[in-house]
Order: structure tokens, then sequence, then C-alpha cells
């Protein structure tokens, strides 16, 4: 017998709990050469912001040996050019579409969560508030209770489905952040984003990134993930997303086992395209191997 695979993120049913990150898996459509896209529990767009970005100076990437560094700074058209042009050819997906909402101010968070609550394939949003590669806004949001809070307060004023909060690693107290928004009514939180980091050209004497700082994702923020996941399950109700340097179903499984009711493939959709539904087809064969009949049975349960 096939296991039940099948999870919820407040009003949004998963067929299975692997979802992609935002900034990894360009609009989906970047991948239809790959494989179904429809395969998966869902995906989150490109961040979208009200204006349009160019993004941070070249270069704003850099390898590290365990993972990467970004500063590609919300690079985006704006809401405007993703409603009238992306969001048309996203309606033919029949999976989850969630679209991740960045801004510098709280009215143009306002503005594109505005504009997003009326496209009706759109399932929910991930509002950003842990980017830690522009000037304004961004991580700015999402470094303390108060801050959360408000912004997410005056997204869920305008934004009707729903509401996911993408929290940053780059604090004291996650929890605390989680609490917040979680109060202000936010129906899920997604965690972490990444972890602020540097690389330097030894022989330039040079920082890599334009940028000087940027942000740290794939297998070396795994622990600092697993950990945060853990901390925020035990000090909220509302379903977590858990991500940061997920590469195969065992991953998953310890981010679900810590708290998440699902996850996010990041980074590692550049090194392996596949990787998602590696990790979906791997999730079946472990609740097989472990007489798992539905996969909710291992949220949360971590034995300490």
């Amino acid at each position: 017998m096939q296991p039940n695979l099948t999870t919820r993120i407040h009003n949004i049913t998963l067929k299975n709990p692997v979802l992609t990150a935002s900034g990894t898996f360009g609009n989906g459509l970047e991948f239809d050469d790959f494989f179904d896209v429809n395969l998966l529990g869902g995906f989150i767009t490109k961040a979208c912001t009200s204006e349009n970005r160019e993004g941070n100076m070249y270069p704003r990437m850099a390898e590290t040996p365990s993972g990467m560094l970004n500063s590609v700074g919300l690079q985006n058209k704006g809401v405007d050019y993703f409603v009238s042009e992306i969001n048309e050819k996203l309606k033919k997906y029949t999976t989850n579409v969630i679209v991740n909402v960045s801004g510098s101010t709280i009215e143009g968070y306002i503005e594109v969560a505005e504009k997003i609550n009326d496209l009706s394939n759109i399932v929910g949003i991930e509002l950003n508030i842990s980017c830690p590669n522009v000037k304004q806004g961004g991580m700015a949001f999402g470094t303390s209770p108060e801050m959360a809070a408000k912004v997410t307060k005056s997204i869920r004023k305008v934004y009707g489905k729903t509401l996911i909060v993408k929290l940053s690693p780059n604090v004291t107290n996650i929890a605390d952040i989680a609490k917040a928004v979680e109060a202000e009514g936010a129906d899920s939180v997604s965690l972490i984003n990444t972890i602020m980091g540097m690389a330097i050209d030894a022989n330039t004497r040079k920082p890599v990134l334009s940028t000087i700082t940027g942000g740290l994702s794939g297998p070396a923020v795994k622990p600092v993930a697993l950990r945060m996941v853990w901390q925020v399950y035990n000090a909220v109700k509302i379903p977590i997303i858990g991500l940061g340097g997920i590469t195969n179903a065992t991953d998953a499984v310890e981010f679900m086992l810590a708290g998440a009711t699902a996850v996010q493939v990041g980074t590692y959709n550049f090194i392996d395209p596949l990787a998602s539904v590696k990790i979906i087809e791997g999730l079946k064969e472990y609740c097989i191997n472990n007489n798992i009949k539905d996969i909710n049975e291992i949220i949360g349960g971590l034995i300490c």
C-alpha cells in the first residue's frame, strides 16, 4: 500500500510535503524541460516587489565548500509585470503556486499583496521579511518581533488567502519572531532564509561579492535550520515549512521530525534540477521501509 504523503498548510492541501524555495526555482516555468512540475506539492516563485528591480551589481554569487553565497538583491520586473505576463503562464499548473512577496516599505508590501490577492490561481503568499541582500526593507522587517508583527498585521488586512511569513535566522531568538507574526494573523511560517556571510579573494585582497556580504545557503546551514525549526515548533501552533540545506529525502525527514509540516528544496536545485522529485520518491520509500502509513505521523516526532 502506498503511504499517504498529503499534508496541509492552512487552507492549502499539498499532495506531498515537497515545495521548492523562492529564488532557486525561477517562476517554475524554467523547470518544465526537466520534469513535470505538477509532481511537486507546490512551488514558490521568485521574489515579487512593487517596482522593477535590477538587483545588485555583479559579482553576486560565490561558491563555498558546502554551500553558496548570493547577493542577487530581489531582481524582478515588478508586480504589474508578474500579473500581466508571468501569471498568465502559471495558470497551466495544477499544483500549488505561492508567490514570494518582498518590499522596501510596508506600503510596497501592501501593494504587491493586494494585487496578488486578486489572482485566483495563486493559493498563498510567502511574505519575505528576511532577505539579507537589500539595503532597505527585507531583513530589517524580520529582525525584531515588533517590526515583524507590524508588517504581518498590515498584510493580513489586505490579503485573504494563506499567509506564510518567511523568517530570518539572523536574529537572537527566532521563536519570538514566529510568535509575533502568529499573533498578527500569519497562517504559517517558513524558515530559514540565508545566513549572513562573506567571501574574500586572498590574491586581490577584495571581497568576492560586490555587496561585500551575502546570504549563505546550502548544506552548511542545515544544522542551524534544524535547530530553529525545532525551536519554533515548540513555540507556535501554526504549521512550519522547513528549509535550509535539504539535499535528499533523509534531510527532509529530519526537518519533519523537528516539526516541519512541509519542506522547501533550495540551493540543491542548482546542483540537481531533479532533486525535489527524487526527494518525493525518497519520502515514499522511507514510509514504506518504516511501516508509516501517513507522512504526517512523523511531524514533530523527534525523541529527545
